[in-house]
């Protein structure tokens, strides 16, 4: 269960899984949900975020598919993490679009990280495209100059990570503020469920601890939103 803790700071169980001898576009990540959110169903919601009875679960997804710099990997939380090394050696192929890709090659690492606010800042950069935006605010996002809108990500982004804490059970006690900046490099149109939308590369520096390659944002299950510790 999702640790339930009122303190500034907490250890998280992480597992990630990388097959480096495979490589795929990054918008494969979904069709690695797909395909092990199929062939291990029955393990787990945690791996496709439905339940049996065909309902979603709505929590920060503790299992994560990715393809960053052209690499599948899978990241785990919690549970996830306990479940992708349950699950690892029977990891011996993919199959994406009628493609199938045997695993020569795959990697894992299990560790306990240090999360939560940080007394100190540090920076961030997203692997993948970084997903704050949507048909609602995006009106509101085109309509301000460029200062503005590094602020509103600003505001968007530590919404995220709060959002990130609460789905791991860490609660920050009354009085802790989470800053951020955001340093926008490009917006990128992508296909996203069915529509375009306006994605964010660049980076961020925050007083947090957050663990590498875990996702922020919309759609993190889905590989978006990835981040890692550049300093």
């Amino acid at each position: 269960m999702p640790m339930k803790t009122a303190a500034s700071e907490a250890q998280l169980p992480l597992a990630t899984v990388t097959f480096p001898e495979i490589r795929l576009p990054q918008r494969a990540a979904a069709q690695l949900r797909g395909y092990f959110g199929t062939v291990f169903r029955e393990h787990s919601p945690l791996l496709h975020n439905h339940y049996d009875d065909g309902q979603l679960r709505y929590a920060y997804p503790l299992v994560q598919y990715k393809v960053v710099g052209g690499v599948p990997m899978l990241v785990g939380l919690q549970e996830g993490a306990s479940l992708l090394t349950e699950l690892f050696f029977r990891m011996k192929t993919l199959r994406l679009d009628d493609r199938e890709y045997p695993v020569m090659e795959r990697d894992i690492s299990f560790k306990t990280v240090p999360v939560g606010a940080a007394e100190t800042l540090a920076d961030y950069r997203f692997r993948t495209l970084w997903m704050p935006l949507n048909q609602q605010n995006y009106p509101e996002y085109l309509q301000k100059d460029t200062d503005e809108r590094r602020a509103m990500l600003s505001r968007i982004l530590t919404g995220n990570i709060l959002s990130f804490f609460k789905g791991i059970g860490l609660f920050l006690p009354e009085g802790i503020r989470i800053l951020t900046t955001v340093r926008p490099q490009e917006e990128r149109l992508t296909g996203f469920k069915g529509q375009l939308m306006t994605g964010i590369t660049g980076g961020f520096t925050a007083n947090v601890l957050l663990p590498d390659f875990i996702g922020l944002g919309k759609s993190v299950s889905r590989g978006y939103g990835t981040v890692e510790k550049t300093g």
